[in-house]
């Protein structure tokens, strides 16, 4: 089975290569499809468009964009007219009822999570209409019609249990299921939608359902770099990685998959290759349950705009539900926490810095009030660079290496921390050398054959 992302189906282009890819091999039957993205750099994507009009606007007021609701409705209707009439779709029925949509009577999240998956529901029908006038075996079908059962959290759906027997009925239909990602219904029958990025989500649990022998996931990337190809033009596609590394990779600022899409596919052990829908004839990456490891770090992560909160307290390592305790304050102030190594007297969190913007006074005073550290610092404007591979686990060779290779350099140190798995180890540097720091550890820790 195959998804394609947003920028796959971004224009009646993109979708020609879409049909070319799903013709080319015949165990391509079952395909997810995504909103339209961005076909220009000026426009904004079908999603954000469809939240703006379920918020009157305020999707992008909070951007600072000035863009009325209308103006929305406007945009979403000419994307998937000129989609439409580009394919030689003949879309008049289909338009005809995204309009009706569009002007839905629904209230608060229920009208949010309805509006937000049209994208996904009408691209499907025009993609799966197009497949037909090309003479191939396909038709849409839509969650609300096969049974993708989800919970009523309408902004944040996770699938039933029950769903997965209805999807499996797919497999009795011959030709091509064109399936709508990111929403399912809720069994009372009410559109919800998993978080953004959902589409990976639904291409999962199709892939899980049916037992499929490989999920595709197009894109627009040829696969997971070694690390940013935008910083380093050199970086090359990591040829295969463990369901282990791909998480760690992407929790540290590679943002080319869903998360928590892997976990159905991880459970069966069903690959998932991410492909380049624009290249198609590249290998990609096969992400996998188990890999013999061929190299000690396989790709070089990085978490910008970080800071950490370091506390001093004597004893504090004997003082049984400390950390807890100082979690439970972060958790309070919705802040996400990264890592927090600690000794015996001290300990440092590490959090994404825009999170303490309004909040780190009122932070410090109720840590001070409840903990009462001997001393608190709060450093800024960090880079965190994790370097990650299955090589690592029982070798210690790389992290010295990326130590003396930042010495040699005059690369200052702010912290250093090694995952428990031992399969990564995270490297924090200021914001200002981090682009140096990251270039010398490509080269001593993967250019180099490390």
């Amino acid at each position: 089975m195959c998804k394609f992302g947003g920028s796959s189906v971004a224009s009646a282009g993109q979708i020609e290569k879409v049909k070319q890819i799903v013709q080319a091999d015949k165990r391509r039957r079952y395909v997810v499809v995504s909103a339209p993205g961005r076909s220009r750099s000026d426009e904004q994507k079908v999603t954000d468009h469809l939240i703006n009009i379920a918020t009157s606007g305020a999707h992008f007021r909070d951007q600072r964009l000035s863009i009325t609701p209308n103006e929305s409705k406007k945009a979403v209707l000419e994307k998937f007219t000129r989609i439409a009439s580009e394919l030689g779709v003949d879309a008049g029925d289909i338009l005809a009822s995204l309009k009706k949509d569009l002007a839905t009577s629904l209230e608060g999240d229920r009208r949010i999570a309805f509006l937000a998956s049209r994208g996904e529901h009408y691209n499907a029908r025009i993609v799966a209409e197009y497949f037909q006038n090309s003479g191939m075996t396909a038709r849409a079908r839509l969650p609300e019609d096969f049974g993708l059962l989800v919970s009523d959290d309408y902004l944040g759906a996770k699938v039933l249990s029950e769903a997965y027997a209805n999807i499996a009925e797919l497999t009795s239909e011959d030709g091509i299921a064109v399936i709508p990602g990111f929403y399912g219904v809720t069994q009372a029958g009410e559109v919800a939608v998993f978080s953004r990025g959902g589409s990976d989500l639904t291409g999962g649990e199709v892939a899980y359902a049916i037992d499929a022998d490989t999920y595709e996931n197009w894109t627009d990337v040829s696969g997971v770099f070694e690390v940013d190809p935008s910083l380093i033009p050199e970086a090359r596609a990591i040829p295969r990685l463990t369901f282990k590394e791909i998480r760690l990779l992407s929790s540290k600022g590679f943002n080319v998959f869903h998360l928590d899409a892997m976990l159905s596919c991880k459970e069966r052990k069903i690959p998932i290759h991410i492909r380049n829908t624009n290249r198609p004839q590249e290998p990609g990456t096969i992400i996998l349950n188990e890999r013999v490891p061929e190299e000690g770090i396989v790709g070089i992560a990085r978490l910008e705009n970080m800071a950490y909160i370091y506390l001093e307290k004597d004893m504090l390592g004997e003082e049984v539900g400390f950390t807890a305790s100082l979690l439970q304050i972060f958790q309070e102030f919705n802040i996400n926490t990264y890592h927090y190594p600690t000794d015996k007297d001290d300990i440092a969190v590490l959090v994404n810095q825009d999170d303490l913007t309004g909040n780190i006074n009122d932070l410090r005073r109720h840590i001070e009030k409840k903990l009462k550290p001997d001393y608190m610092d709060v450093v800024y404007n960090l880079a965190i660079i994790t370097p990650v591979g299955l090589g690592l686990k029982g070798n210690s060779y790389p992290i010295v290496d990326a130590l003396l290779a930042l010495s040699r350099n005059h690369i200052p140190i702010e912290m250093i921390d090694q995952a428990p798995s031992q399969i990564c180890f995270h490297i924090g540097v200021s914001q200002a050398v981090a682009d140096d720091a990251l270039k010398i550890l490509y080269d001593q820790l993967i250019k180099g054959g490390v």
